[in-house]
């Protein structure tokens, strides 16, 4: 006689709470503590390190915007369109001159950089550049939803925002302090949009399988950052090591 198996029944969804401390459980593997990050923070780089750091971070600055205008493409919901599209404002800017990566461009001036440079990106570093293009390919494939999980390392950044300024104001009074604008706009804006992108997912993940999705997707991130600051801190330990 033929046994049949039984159909596999879906794990309840969790609860709202449940969702959010699951998500918050990845703080952890956020890239703060990050050897190349406790370098920088304890002045512990020369100049050319700073550098390389500014050039390769932009390649990461420049691509949010078209990870978010992604997410506007494959989302069917014009109320998340409408939430999800000042992201887009708030890095490009209104107009030319302004907006976050402007202000990295200025950040990058001010460690001496040229901005001809930055924008040639001939700094960028080959596994900066796979670990970004990894993270842009994901936000045009996968659901908006995932897409917009990927971004809640939002509620793990102000406090390192905090320290990262702190720390560059002490270890490296040499940059002029309107090249750390991008630290002081950030700071005003990244808790109330990490709050308001933990709202949106919790209210749209009501399936186990989705809220699973999300948290995987914040996991993927986090390996994104992480990959970003191997290849730069390989690369500076390198060129430190050399006679």
């Amino acid at each position: 006689m033929l046994r049949t198996e039984a159909p596999a029944v879906a794990a309840p969804p969790l609860t709202g709470a449940e969702f959010r401390a699951a998500l918050s459980a990845l703080e952890p593997r956020y890239w703060d503590a990050h050897p190349f990050h406790t370098r920088l923070h304890q002045g512990l780089l020369d100049e050319d390190g700073l550098r390389l750091w500014v050039a390769n971070r932009w390649y990461y600055q420049r691509s949010i915007p078209q990870k978010d205008a992604a997410i506007l493409a494959n989302c069917p919901l014009a109320e998340v369109r409408r939430q999800w599209l000042p992201r887009i404002v708030y890095h490009d800017g209104a107009d030319a001159g302004s907006g976050g990566t402007e202000m990295w461009l200025r950040l990058a001036e001010a460690v001496g950089l040229s901005r001809a440079a930055v924008l040639s990106e001939e700094h960028v570093l080959p596994g900066v550049r796979f670990a970004v293009d990894a993270y842009i390919s994901f936000a045009r494939r996968q659901p908006w939803l995932e897409s917009v999980a990927s971004g809640l390392t939002e509620l793990f950044s102000p406090g390192l925002l905090r320290h990262r300024l702190r720390r560059l104001r002490e270890h490296y009074p040499w940059i002029a302090d309107q090249g750390l604008a991008y630290f002081t706009a950030r700071l005003d804006v990244v808790e109330a949009e990490g709050a308001g992108t933990l709202d949106l997912v919790v209210r749209h993940a009501t399936t186990r399988a989705q809220q699973d999705a999300c948290v995987a997707a914040l996991s993927f991130k986090c390996q994104v950052l992480q990959a970003v600051l191997d290849a730069v801190d390989y690369r500076y330990t390198a060129a430190q090591a050399k006679p």
